[in-house]
């Protein structure tokens, strides 16, 4: 490989030509840090950037697969992704090994949870959202209050976006900023769809809130919640709200931490399915795909199994939508039901395969 390949000075130099940044933040930057929870549209944006800019370490976790529908908006992953069903994570570790080998990426197959979370982001001086729930968003946002970990929050939702950064106990947090429950599933995302433009902008203004955060220019960060609505041409910042004095969260009462708060079925916005938890349970796949083999059509790798059900097998009352249910089931006893919204339904088609 080219010697120009290893030399910061050559891969980094308009970095290091930025005076405000220069060679003590590129340094500072190759000694971070960063965990990304969610490899979708923002996840995967916020992973290439940090990885081409030079960061030292990327931890990745996200529960699913590449699917054809990502590819319109999840820029880094390809066809052969999508065709393979490669878990998101795995995929997004080798395109960012193809693009920066000095970068050390790990790759977490898993959903992030209140039992599973200090072991996942232990490390990560830095949290970065790219989250396709509320649900998960709390719980990241208990966790670094608890820590006292920095975090960056982002959504998009059609051409609209908005971003956040969250400094526990020098800004206020989500809590603060949305209440001390999450915001209620309307279903919009189901109708609205995202354009990529939107993600490529909010995942750019969260870039640079994580370059200030880890190359040391705290003094730099907005104080605003930044919003954006790129078909409309708007775009605005809003004083964040002051930290709370009731705010439960940042007065330590961490009950999405503890697990008081976490369900154990979740309606994927904007993919018609349900993700199905079974926390304590481990599934044998090959075993499974044997006993299955009657049932419906599969499709197997190390990391999971796909399951489409022949009508005939599915529970009473089960209607199938076209082209049919799909089921992706991971070994910790995790599956998404594809096919449908509801969450009593998908638990039943659950019990119906996999057991209760």
């Amino acid at each position: 490989m080219d010697s120009l390949e290893f030399s910061p000075s050559q891969r980094y130099s308009r970095q290091l030509r930025f005076a405000p940044f220069g060679a003590a933040g590129q340094e500072k930057l190759g000694q971070a840090h960063a965990a990304i929870v969610g490899c979708g549209a923002l996840g995967s944006a916020q992973a290439e950037l940090l990885v081409r800019a030079g960061i030292g370490r990327l931890t990745l976790i996200d529960r699913d697969v590449v699917e054809l529908s990502n590819l319109q908006r999840q820029t880094l992953f390809t066809e052969a992704d999508a065709l393979a069903a490669r878990p998101k994570a795995l995929a997004a570790q080798a395109h960012l090994a193809a693009i920066n080998s000095q970068v050390e990426v790990r790759a977490l197959v898993a959903d992030l949870t209140p039992e599973n979370i200090a072991g996942h982001l232990a490390q990560a001086g830095l949290i970065l959202d790219g989250c396709d729930n509320f649900e998960t968003r709390y719980l990241l946002n208990d966790f670094a209050l608890a820590q006292r970990r920095p975090w960056i929050y982002a959504a998009v939702e059609g051409a609209y976006g908005v971003c956040f950064t969250i400094r526990p106990g020098v800004s206020a947090c989500l809590q603060c900023l949305l209440g001390s429950d999450p915001p209620q599933a309307d279903g919009a995302c189901d109708v609205a769809g995202v354009l990529a433009a939107a993600v490529r902008w909010v995942a750019a203004i969260q870039n640079m809130e994580a370059l200030k955060l880890l190359s040391g220019h705290e003094s730099a960060l907005r104080a605003t919640v930044w919003h954006a609505d790129l078909w409309r041409n708007q775009s605005r910042e809003l004083a964040a709200p002051a930290r709370s004095p009731g705010c439960l969260a940042c007065r330590g009462d961490h009950r999405w931490l503890r697990g008081e708060s976490h369900s154990q079925t979740l309606t994927l916005c904007g993919r018609n399915a349900v993700q199905i938890r079974s926390p304590g349970r481990a599934l044998d796949l090959p075993g499974l795909q044997l006993r299955l083999h009657a049932c419906g059509r599969l499709q197997s790798s190390q990391y999971l199994l796909k399951f489409w059900p022949h009508p005939g097998t599915l529970p009473a009352g089960a209607t199938p939508p076209e082209p049919g249910f799909e089921l992706t089931i991971f070994p910790d006893g995790r599956a998404i039901v594809q096919g449908t919204s509801d969450p009593v339904l998908a638990r039943r088609i659950y019990a119906q395969y996999l057991g209760g």
